[in-house]
Parts: structure tokens; sequence; C-alpha cells
């Protein structure tokens, strides 16, 4: 007889008492043997604890002792957590039903598969993409992430062009199923980043240990976005530069390093300059700011972070030329016709 593998939802919560008292409800619907539940909370000061235990008490509750952040939150709530798969789920998405089911089976069809995403759409306006994750991440060969229907901030309305299964780059942290065995294996989330771009550098490792990265679009959800940091805030910006740069550090080869970080201070800086002529002194700042943070890092914090096990394995989802030329010089702005030229 099959034994039906186990499977754990952990939704990592810091002052979302309004989302898990909106989109709980569609979590725990239908749930099915085999498949728990839980709410990590990363040292709510609102209302969040009292409401899961009074409203949910059939749901397990893991309390952090302060906010670890995105990264560290999930590493010290899994520790806690023994399953066959661990299903990643920010507070604020709505999910669709059997939305588990689909991306299980195509994990337990195909043992190389480490982690896999499902097709993310916006809450606020379904017919379209949701920027963190669309229908599956890819990253250009300076670094930049993009994905199968979102480049920079466009987003592309869902026809179905991109219902196909298949290997992408990263997966979204908004959604992100994963062999539990694997996230232990290879050292979780990277602790260092806090926030933003973990998932990304977590499965740039799964793909360099030799495993690929899915997107099943059987599987959907509808993702709000925004809902800790909102778009333009200045740490959002700094932990998006800083991290990014430290990702490409950890996890290119030297040969690689040793021009692609000088070039990417450069191309950094003209964007930070472009927006202080355009008044937005606050992205100068963040981006001087992250440069410097990330030099620090490489001089006394390296230590403290997560490097690849192996470099082995096949990248799937890398673009070989730059999505900035393609998107800001060429005028591409979707990601097919972005990949009608690539090489």
């Amino acid at each position: 007889m099959v034994v039906a593998p186990t499977i754990a939802i952990v939704i990592l919560n810091w002052n979302g008492r309004t989302y898990l008292e909106k989109f709980l409800p569609f979590v725990t619907a239908g749930i099915h043997p085999g498949v728990e539940v839980i709410v990590a909370d990363n040292a709510s000061t609102d209302d969040s604890v009292s409401f899961i235990k009074g409203a949910y008490p059939q749901i397990r509750l893991i309390t952090l002792d302060r906010n670890w952040g995105f990264a560290g939150g999930y590493n010290e709530a899994l520790r806690q957590v023994k399953s066959d798969y661990y299903v990643l789920l920010n507070s604020d998405v709505e999910v669709t039903p059997g939305w588990v089911g689909p991306i299980i089976d195509l994990m337990e069809k195909d043992p190389s598969i480490g982690a896999c995403q499902p097709k993310i759409l916006m809450y606020d306006d379904r017919n379209f993409f949701e920027y963190a994750g669309a229908a599956g991440g890819w990253l250009d060969y300076l670094g930049y992430p993009f994905a199968r229907g979102r480049i920079f901030d466009v987003c592309e309305e869902d026809r179905g062009q991109y219902d196909t299964a298949q290997p992408v780059f990263w997966a979204s942290g908004a959604a992100l199923f994963i062999r539990a065995a694997l996230f232990h294996e290879l050292g979780g989330l990277e602790p260092f980043f806090f926030a933003h771009q973990e998932e990304i550098d977590l499965c740039w490792r799964i793909q360099l240990a030799g495993y690929k990265v899915y997107a099943c679009p059987a599987s959907v959800v509808y993702h709000v976005g925004g809902g800790t940091l909102p778009k333009g805030n200045e740490r959002k910006v700094f932990l998006n530069f800083r991290n990014n740069l430290i990702m490409m550090a950890k996890n290119l080869p030297l040969r690689q390093l040793l021009w692609k970080i000088p070039f990417r201070f450069i191309l950094d800086s003209v964007s930070a300059w472009k927006s202080l002529f355009a008044g937005e002194a606050i992205y100068f700042v963040a981006i001087a700011e992250a440069h410097l943070a990330f030099l620090k890092w490489l001089l006394i914090g390296r230590k403290k972070s997560v490097f690849p096990k192996k470099r082995r394995g096949t990248l799937y989802g890398w673009y070989t030329r730059s999505i900035v030329w393609q998107y800001f010089v060429v005028g591409k702005t979707t990601f097919t016709e972005i990949m009608k030229g690539k090489s």
C-alpha cells in the first residue's frame, strides 16, 4: 500500500491578525488527513495569538521569542515541525480548492524536484499575475530576478500563456512547497537576509545541489502582496539590493563573481543617481546603505551565512542576457517577448 506523504502548511505571522481572519478559512477548508496547518508567530504585538487560540484551537501555534524576520522566523519554526513536505505560505494569500494536490502529485512523481510553487495571481485583480513569483521565477546573468508573467513592475494578464508546468530558477516564498529533508540538509533560508530574496537564494542552492525547482500552474493562489513592507519602503529597497549582492557572492563561481559584483555596483549606482535626480532621495540613500552593508558582510559577516553544500547542479531558468537591457533599452515588457530572443 502506498503511504501518502505528510504535509505541513506553515504560515509565518507578524501582526497579521486581519489577514489570518480573512484567509485562514480558505486554508483550513477541506484539509484532509496528513495535512497539518501551523501558524508560527514572530512575536506579534497585535492580538494574532489570542485570535488563533480562540478561533482556531485545532491549528498548531508556534510562538517565537522575537521577530526573526521571514528567513529566521521560518528557520526557527521549521526546526519544530516534522513532515515530508513543508508549504511556506504567506498570511496574505487566498488559496483555492485543491491547490495542494497538483504540486504534491508532481513532486511525488519526480523525486528530482526539490521545490515548487503554484501560479500566483493578484488578489485585487484576479486576471493578472502577481509580482511575487507570478508563474515561476527566473534570474538573469547579473542577478536580476524576473518571472513568467512579471518583468520588473509590469505584471501580465493571465491568458493561459504560462499554464505548462516547467523548471524555473526560483519559486516564490509566498507559497513555497519544499521537501522538508532537503530544506534542513541545505541549511534552510539565509538568516542574514531577514527578508527579501531569501527564497531565490534557497532555490539557487537547491539547484546547485542537483535538484530542480518547478512552477505548477495547475495550482492557483491569489496574493495580496506588500502586506508587511509596502512598495517603495526604504527598508525594502535596502534589503533587496543588499541581499541580491550577497546572494550572488555566495552562489556564483569566483571567476564570474570577480567582474559581476563590480559591474552590479555600477548599475545600482546609475539607478540610485537616477532616482535622486527624479526627487526620490529615499532610493538613493537605501542603495548606498545596501552597498556599504554588503561590503561589511563581505569583510565580517560571511561566517554567519549559509553557503551552497554542493555546486554540481544544472541551473534552469537562468537567462544568459541582461533583463535590464531588454526591458529598459529594447522595450520588451513580457516574458514571452524576451524569451524569443534569448541565447
